[in-house]
């Protein structure tokens, strides 16, 4: 494909063909038809310079080097809010909760990435897995030692994605190789921002594991790097399980809650992501509602681990942000289609109906205006870079039957979500151009 001298990397022109969905709000809750759903069945979507410039119905002139996709859905990317490099290496792994999955599973993995040469090979791996499942963008948790960090953004700039991750923060109750000191933390990661943050399409995001894991002078530490370099992200756990959530009482007993410690520290506003948040009260709410921070809805890994049913409807009830995320490894797929059927699943257990619509809002413009960058990713707005994947509407009779009978637009996209996953994925574009999948 040819590229731009002025912009490397960056395809110089593009029209792609297909059926083009996306938002330009929020859904309301429970509203099959909703005026800020945005389908344009059969148009061209038009990319230049990596971004997008428009949309129309009829065919472009002969300038304009062509993808015929017609027939197949083109959606943006999607974007995983809380995912762990890692963790491909431990994924559907048998018989714990949380605790005991941590120790028995995931510290053990993560103790190979201090070998730079495993971390620069996991994060290729991981990287181009996320694209091969329809995912552009993503939140992410390297391991506690700097040379993870680093393979991951010098992987993701040479693939130019829109990446955000941080040197993982753990000075206790980790083994060793895997825990750090205050000291020793604040240098790598001032080094890392340094180095990184803003650079291209990366975001530093000062990484806290969770609670336990992190002194109270460590949790200090990373409030004050959230001070000193506004614009940086917080990234962690809240919530999760009802043993951890004992154990942090028992660490921290001068909080009034999970959610408190991080507030205490300094660690909640705009930029602040926090897994899973299923146990939260009434004033957690609304801590997040002031604060500005986001929920990372994992459903996948919450079913896996029997971790509990998030309250989807009170957190956005009581104006906290909801995104999604496929938290592997302990989510089965890093395909946000197959955390979207989950997340149905527990909303129904919960006595809520999910629509195709907000779930599919809160995986791409709801998670990029969750987290400041609506104007980049998300939706298919001229100017947003082109992040896009095209998926069939349908794979194996099945599906292609069910598709035939649907009778309006949700109850099609509605069967596409919940039947379809990765096999379903005809092509991702990351800034224009195509990915290897």
């Amino acid at each position: 494909m040819t590229t731009s001298s002025a912009t490397p990397g960056l395809a110089l022109r593009l029209a792609l063909r297909g059926d083009l969905l996306d938002f330009t709000g929020a859904p309301e809750w429970g509203a099959t038809a909703s005026p800020v759903v945005r389908f344009r069945p059969d148009h061209w979507l038009m990319i230049e310079g990596g971004r997008i410039v428009g949309a129309q119905a009829e065919a472009p002139d002969a300038s304009w080097p062509r993808h015929d996709h017609s027939g197949q859905l083109i959606l943006p990317g999607f974007i995983d809010t809380h995912v762990h490099s890692p963790q491909l290496d431990v994924i559907a792994s048998y018989g714990t909760e949380l605790l005991d999955w941590l120790n028995t599973y995931t510290f053990p993995a993560e103790q190979r990435y201090a070998d730079v040469a495993e971390a620069e090979a996991g994060a290729a791996r991981f990287l181009d897995a996320l694209f091969a499942h329809g995912t552009t963008s993503a939140v992410v948790f390297p391991t506690v030692h700097k040379a993870s960090t680093e393979a991951l953004f010098a992987a993701a700039q040479a693939r130019g994605m829109r990446l955000i991750t941080g040197k993982v923060l753990m000075d206790r109750h980790a083994p060793d190789g895997l825990r750090d000191t205050v000291a020793q933390a604040e240098l790598d990661c001032t080094d890392l921002i340094g180095r990184w943050h803003g650079n291209g399409r990366l975001a530093f995001a000062v990484t806290v594991r969770f609670a336990p894991t992190s002194s109270p002078e460590q949790l200090a530490m990373a409030g004050a790097l959230c001070q000193a370099h506004p614009g940086l992200y917080m990234q962690t756990h809240v919530a999760e399980n009802r043993d951890e959530v004992r154990w942090v009482k028992e660490l921290f007993p001068e909080a009034r809650s999970y959610l408190d410690v991080y507030a205490r520290a300094g660690l909640l506003g705009t930029r602040s992501v926090l897994a899973h948040g299923i146990w939260l009260d009434d004033d957690d709410r609304a801590a997040l509602r002031e604060s500005g921070a986001q929920i990372a809805h994992s459903p996948s890994s919450n079913l896996f681990l029997g971790s509990g049913l998030f309250d989807w409807r009170a957190a956005e009830a009581a104006g906290a942000a909801v995104s999604v995320a496929t938290d592997v490894g302990g989510g089965t797929s890093l395909c946000q289609l197959r955390s979207l059927q989950d997340a149905y699943k527990i909303q129904a257990l919960r006595g809520e109906r999910l629509t195709a619509w907000k779930a599919l809002h809160a995986a791409t413009r709801g998670a990029a205006e969750a987290l400041s960058l609506g104007d980049e990713i998300g939706s298919l707005e001229p100017g947003r870079m082109a992040d896009v994947c095209v998926w069939d509407w349908a794979a194996g009779p099945v599906a292609q039957r069910r598709l035939s009978l649907a009778r309006d637009l949700h109850e099609k996209v509605f069967a596409w979500m919940t039947l379809g996953d990765e096999r379903n994925l005809a092509a991702t574009y990351v800034a224009g151009l195509r990915a290897p999948v």
